[in-house]
C-alpha cells in the first residue's frame, strides 16, 4: 500500500474512534512501530487536532468540534467515483440535480493530473444511456419523476404513506407500509403492504400522483406487518437447475424477486427457486419470455402448467 493511500486510510480510522494507541494502528495496517509514530506525526502536521495521553496505556484521541484537515483522493478513489457517476447517467436517478454540484466540487478538489486523467476517461468509456455526441458528465437529460424525491425525503421520516395514484382515469388513495422502493426495467416502483386490505402490492412510481405520512392513529405495528406476511408467504412452484451458459444470462437480466444459489463452489451450477402468480397475465408473460431468454441449458424440476404452456405456444410459433 502506498504511503498517500495508508495515511488517508488511518485518517479515517483513527477520525471513526473516540481513542486509539501506536500499537492498534501498528496491528491494524501491518507497520512498525517507527512507521506509525511517523504516519501519526504526518497526519498531526496536516491538522488533524491529535490530543496525546501520557502514561502506561497511553494513547490518543481527536479533540471534539475541531475542523478536520481537507479530504484528500488517491487516483484510483478518485477514476472511481467518475465512472460512477458516467454509469448512473441517465438512469433517472434521485437527486440527480444535486449530482451537478457534487461533481463540480469533485473536480475542484483533485489535481490537474487526475483532470487529465478523467478527460480521457470521458473519451473512451461509453456506457447504457449515454449520448456518445455529447458524453458530459454534468449532463441531466433524464430527470426521474418529480414525486420520486418528495417519495424518499418522507420515507426517511415515516414508512406509513397515503399515497394517491392514477389508474386508469381513476385516482385511487392507499395507506401503505412501506416495504421495498425499487428499480426496475427503467421504472421504479413500489412495494408495500395495503394497510387496508392486509396484503402486499406493487405500485409504480410514474402513476403516483401524490404521497403524505399517513396519519392514523390505528396504524399495524410492523412487528404484525411481518407476521401477517409470513402467513400469507407464496407457495414456491418454479424450481430450475442452471448451467454455466443460463447463469451468465440470469447476470445480464433477471426479475428482481429472483434469486439464485450456487450449488458448487466454482459458481458453474446453480437452482433457482421462486413463485409464481399464474394468475396475473403480465407476470405470467414476463417470466414466459424470460425462461426463454435464459437459453437450453435449464433443467425444470418443477414449473406451473401455465408456464409451461406458455412456453410451449412461443416455441410452436417460433418453429419454421
Amino acid at each position: 500500500m502506498k504511503k498517500v493511500e495508508r495515511i488517508n486510510i488511518i485518517m479515517r480510522y483513527i477520525n471513526n474512534r473516540a481513542h486509539f494507541t501506536i500499537s492498534e494502528i501498528m496491528r491494524e495496517f501491518n507497520i512498525s512501530r517507527s512507521t506509525a509514530i511517523r504516519d501519526i506525526r504526518e497526519i498531526e502536521a496536516m491538522g488533524m487536532p491529535l490530543v496525546a495521553e501520557v502514561g502506561r496505556d497511553g494513547g490518543y484521541f481527536v479533540m471534539n468540534s475541531s475542523v478536520l484537515p481537507e479530504v484528500r483522493f488517491t487516483d484510483n478513489e478518485v477514476k472511481a467515483l467518475f465512472i460512477a457517476f458516467m454509469a448512473t447517467r441517465n438512469q433517472q436517478l434521485p437527486y440527480l440535480k444535486s449530482r451537478q454540484s457534487l461533481a463540480e466540487k469533485l473536480l475542484g478538489l483533485i489535481s490537474e493530473n487526475q483532470q487529465d486523467d478523467l478527460v480521457l476517461l470521458n473519451q473512451i468509456l461509453l456506457f447504457e444511456g449515454t449520448n456518445p455526441n455529447n458524453p458530459d458528465l454534468l449532463d441531466l437529460s433524464d430527470l426521474p419523476h418529480p414525486m420520486l424525491e418528495k417519495l424518499i425525503q418522507i420515507l426517511l421520516l415515516d414508512s406509513y404513506l397515503l399515497i394517491t395514484i392514477n389508474e386508469e382515469k381513476a385516482i385511487k388513495s392507499y395507506p401503505i407500509y412501506l416495504l421495498h422502493l425499487y428499480r426496475e426495467k427503467s421504472f421504479w416502483l413500489i412495494e408495500g403492504f395495503n394497510l387496508k386490505e392486509e396484503k402486499k402490492q406493487i405500485f409504480p412510481v410514474d402513476n403516483l400522483t401524490n404521497v403524505e405520512p399517513y396519519q392514523t392513529k390505528n396504524r399495524l405495528s410492523k412487528k404484525k406487518i411481518i407476521e401477517k406476511l409470513s402467513k400469507q408467504e407464496e407457495v414456491i412452484n418454479l424450481v430450475l437447475e442452471l448451467g454455466p451458459k443460463a447463469i451468465a444470462q440470469f447476470k445480464k437480466y433477471h426479475p428482481i424477486k429472483v434469486s439464485i444459489s450456487y450449488t458448487n463452489p466454482y459458481q458453474t451450477t446453480a437452482i433457482l427457486k421462486t413463485f409464481i402468480n399464474v394468475n396475473n397475465s403480465e407476470e405470467l408473460t414476463e417470466i414466459t419470455n424470460w425462461l426463454l431468454f435464459l437459453g437450453e441449458d435449464i433443467k425444470v424440476r418443477e414449473v406451473p402448467e401455465e408456464v409451461l404452456e406458455g412456453l410451449q405456444e412461443r416455441i410452436f410459433l417460433y418453429c419454421p
